[in-house]
């Protein structure tokens, strides 16, 4: 089997062939699926490895003084060829993983083969394909917990070791210095437990993880944010527990412990941070100064670890095991997410590289993670997990009768928010051969304001007065994204022609029962609003790149920036995610210039999910990609887009400048848009006229339900690709 290994003499790390550890009795042999980095602890041993003599020592006092002692005892000779030969030697890296029960060995009645568990320990839950790991340090998966997410168990009980310690009570409120990996599971944990949190870390990027995770404030330590924060939650009198997250050699941390912390609070060091007390600040506040060590009771002790003698759980309520499962349990119920936390997820034969790319900073991360893909192929998490993208079924005919030219389209609207009232209604309402019969929404007020503003004939909150209305033609959904399906659903069945705001779906579920209401009614009039294929000047740039014959080379950079604070589109867990909101809108452009349906989706993440790198694989051999960042300046182009094949590039300049240019064999040509227009004009008034055309004369809908199916498949698998670390092969139904 392969094992990742170090020699802390030379620095070397290695991937090792090695023998496969026996199955010792108390204990399970466990087939690794994911296991993770700790790129606090684990990065620290990798970077000592790496320095000098003088640096390890420097480094480690601790070891220096059993070296001294050693000499005193047995002499600089013998010391010395102990030394060498203890560091010249490989070592394990590792000790959170999640796999599989592979062998059971004697005494162990908990689990049996092929069951999934959590295991922990840097001497049995290491960077290797199969480790016997004891009774003790491992604890069974709750059903439905995706391996990926319990590969954190033991850092998650390192963080809720040190919560445990700091005693949290409802109503309080704790600082975290250090916003790493462990930090950012304090945050969740103490926020679970009805703790308002303040976070301190110098990097912006983590405080602004942290937020998202659920702390009320984050802010750089040396800024007075931070102390602002603190005074505004606690009227001034400082917080009641600090948990020490934080690593390396400064100071700083206990200094702004006791300058924040009120009267007999308490600190928790949970980091191996400098821990330089001043006397004065802590004796004048009496602060309560705790260790937190390691998982939790049990830690360190042969006869817990090694011989499965478990502690009475009245005399220890929570030991390293119980732990565990406590983290585990919080996890499977949603208390606290790693999701966002997972910066990277590499294969396990790229062990070596990934490390170097942490140390030398080329690779950012909060938490990295190994796959390990045979296992990760029988757990049904393959390298290379399959979508299926639905066939459209539809039972007879569908009919939709032309309507007179004098006779109105008459439309109802199912919500009326801020796109509808700013991008839809305004070009309907001043739209000939278009009545606004009826809008809907929750609240009365919104329906009256709409009412008012654009001529409705009614308004109500009755959705079903308006599907029983058979004077209305066309009803458009325009609400919150999680609300989309169902309400297309129920329109489809009422027979009426619907265009229902992206996206269509949010899971693969939501999208098959869309398709179930097409081929029970048989109505197929659907249309969603993937507009940007309609844009004039981009229809205008497609029709001078003109035909190709090659595959082609797409790039779409959408700079999408943040949200502000309170908008629904943060509500991830009711909403789905940003990209999974309007990524379509993106796909859909990209397979209409490309004039294909992708075939493989691959993405990846920065922490938090939101800056997304999208690779879609066409059949022709064509590939788009897709960046979508929310960490770019306000002031840059929102789009910018590039087609390249056959010699011709195509340019959109964020909708308001275009360009060809082509190297032909007589010279070079090129087409630019003559003049800026007077606004961004992204299709909607285009495409609001094609699907008000359809509806009138009966003919096809403006984008072949096919098309729209295929694109809706493509964005889940966008999600389905972060949670599997690899490309996602979108495979037609048969």
């Amino acid at each position: 089997m392969k094992q990742v290994v170090q020699n802390y003499k030379s620095g070397e790390l290695a991937v090792l062939d090695v023998p496969v550890p026996g199955c010792k009795p108390g204990g399970v042999l466990v087939r690794t699926a994911y296991s993770l980095i700790s790129t606090g602890t684990e990065l620290m041993k990798v970077s000592e490895a790496g320095m000098s003599m003088l640096g390890k020592a420097r480094s480690r006092p601790d070891q220096v003084a059993k070296v001294m002692q050693s000499v005193a005892t047995n002499g600089v000779p013998a010391t010395y060829r102990k030394v060498m030969g203890k560091l010249d030697s490989y070592t394990p890296l590792g000790y959170s993983l999640c796999g599989v029960v592979e062998q059971v060995g004697a005494g162990v009645d908990d689990v049996k083969v092929g069951d999934l568990v959590a295991c922990a320990g840097n001497e049995h839950a290491l960077h290797a394909e199969l480790n016997w790991v004891p009774k003790n340090l491992y604890t069974p998966v709750p059903d439905g917990l995706a391996p990926r997410h319990a590969a954190f168990g033991t850092v998650g009980s390192i963080a809720m070791q040190g919560v445990r310690q700091g005693e949290p009570q409802l109503g309080e409120v704790a600082l975290v210095i250090g916003l790493g990996l462990i930090g950012q599971l304090v945050v969740q944990l103490l926020t679970a437990a009805g703790v308002r949190v303040v976070g301190a870390d110098p990097d912006p990027t983590r405080c602004e993880l942290a937020e998202r995770l659920g702390a009320a404030a984050c802010g750089d330590p040396a800024s007075t944010a931070v102390e602002a924060a603190v005074a505004e939650l606690t009227g001034g009198h400082g917080v009641d527990q600090v948990f020490l997250a934080a690593g390396g050699g400064s100071n700083q941390p206990v200094e702004l412990a006791a300058r924040l912390c009120r009267d007999r609070g308490r600190v928790v060091d949970i980091g191996k941070c400098r821990l330089d007390l001043p006397w004065n600040a802590y004796y004048e506040k009496e602060l309560d100064v705790r260790f937190s060590r390691s998982y939790g009771p049990g830690r360190y002790d042969p006869a817990y670890e090694l011989e499965g003698r478990d502690y009475p759980i009245g005399y220890v309520r929570w030991t390293e095991r119980r732990n565990l499962a406590c983290f585990l349990d919080l996890l499977a119920r949603g208390s606290v997410d790693v999701e966002p936390l997972v910066s990277h997820v590499a294969d396990f034969d790229d062990a070596v590289e990934t490390y170097q790319s942490l140390k030398d900073g080329d690779l950012k991360a909060v938490a990295v993670l190994f796959r390990y893909p045979e296992q990760a192929e029988e757990q049904g998490e393959s390298a290379a997990p399959e979508v299926s993208v639905p066939e459209v079924r539809r039972t007879g005919t569908t009919v939709a009768p032309a309507r007179s030219a004098k006779t109105p389209v008459r439309l109802a609207f199912v919500g009326a928010g801020n796109y509808a009232t700013s991008m839809l209604l305004p070009h309907l309402a001043r739209r000939d051969g278009v009545e606004l019969s009826t809008v809907v929404t929750t609240t009365a007020l919104s329906a009256a304001n709409a009412q008012r503003k654009f001529g409705f004939a009614e308004a109500t909150t009755d959705l079903d007065a308006v599907l029983g209305d058979k004077s209305i033609d066309a009803v458009f959904v325009v609400t919150r994204h999680s609300s989309h399906a169902e309400l297309t659903r129920r329109t489809l069945l009422a027979g009426k022609t619907v265009f229902v705001e992206k996206p269509l779906a949010l899971t693969e579920d939501e999208l098959a029962a869309v398709l179930a209401a097409v081929e029970e009614s048989g109505n197929d009039r659907l249309q969603v609003g993937f507009n940007r294929r309609f844009a004039p000047l981009l229809q205008e740039a497609r029709k001078r790149f003109g035909a190709r014959t090659g595959p082609a080379s797409l790039r779409y950079l959408v700079n999408a920036g943040k949200l502000q604070h309170g908008s629904w589109y943060l509500q991830q867990g009711a909403e789905g995610s940003r990209f999974a909101g309007e990524g379509g809108h993106f796909i859909d452009t990209a397979s209409w210039l490309l004039d294909a349906d992708p075939v493989s989706v691959y993405a990846t993440a920065a922490p938090g999910n939101e800056d997304l790198q999208v690779v879609l694989r066409y059949p022709d051999g064509s590939t788009a990609t897709i960046s979508y960042v929310t960490t770019g300046a306000a002031g840059f182009p929102k789009e910018t887009l590039d087609l390249i094949a056959d010699g011709k590039v195509l340019r959109l300049d964020d909708f308001v400048r275009a360009s060809v240019y082509s190297d032909g064999t007589v010279g070079r040509k090129q087409w630019v848009s003559s003049r800026l227009p007077k606004a961004r004009d992204k299709g909607q008034n285009a495409e609001l006229a094609a699907f008000i055309k359809a509806v009138r004369t009966g003919g096809p809908m403006p984008v072949p339900l096919e098309s729209l199916v295929a694109t809706t498949s493509a964005t889940l698998a966008v999600q389905a690709g972060l949670a599997g670390g690899a490309p996602v092969t979108l495979a037609r139904a048969r």
